[in-house]
């Protein structure tokens, strides 16, 4: 007798569609849970890099703890949010593996992603072409984030 009487790559028959269309809460949580690590070593080194001296030299100002977040440390992890936006911004628009993983691309386009409409334009329809221009149109958006930041950053230290 086999305890597992469908394939686990297959979408049960009794499974009500509506249910499988709602995925997106869950993709966008296992993408949260894929991300947090990586986030969570980024900002430990961005506050690992802020001299003590100038947190010790606000508290003998007499400055509050709050104050000292809010006027020190936020500020000096500047660099740190702003190169975490751009690489989840970047995942979160590649986001192929998540979305294969969990729900196959399917059903119908409710987890419809960039980087799956690529895939299936490219290689599952045969359109070289399209699948093409929506690469270059994935790697225009992250170029319009990144571009703006290197100039004003490679400007600002001049």
């Amino acid at each position: 007798m086999n305890p597992f009487p469908e394939d686990i790559f297959t979408e049960p028959a009794d499974v009500d569609p509506d249910t499988l269309a709602n995925l997106g809460p869950l993709r966008r949580l296992a993408g949260v849970w894929q991300s947090a690590g990586f986030v969570m070593a980024l900002f430990l080194a961005g506050l690992r890099g802020i001299d003590d001296s100038i947190i010790k030299a606000a508290q003998i100002d007499g400055a509050s703890l709050p104050r000292i977040y809010w006027r020190v440390i936020i500020p000096s992890l500047r660099p740190v949010f702003f190169s975490t936006l751009l690489v989840l911004a970047h995942i979160s628009i590649k986001s192929f593996d998540l979305v294969m993983a969990l729900t196959a691309g399917g059903p119908g386009f409710a987890t419809d992603v960039p980087a799956t409409f690529m895939y299936a334009m490219s290689f599952s329809r045969g359109q070289i072409g399209l699948g093409a221009a929506s690469a270059t149109v994935m790697l225009a958006t992250v170029a319009a984030i990144v571009v703006p930041y290197l100039y004003s950053e490679l400007r600002a230290r001049k």
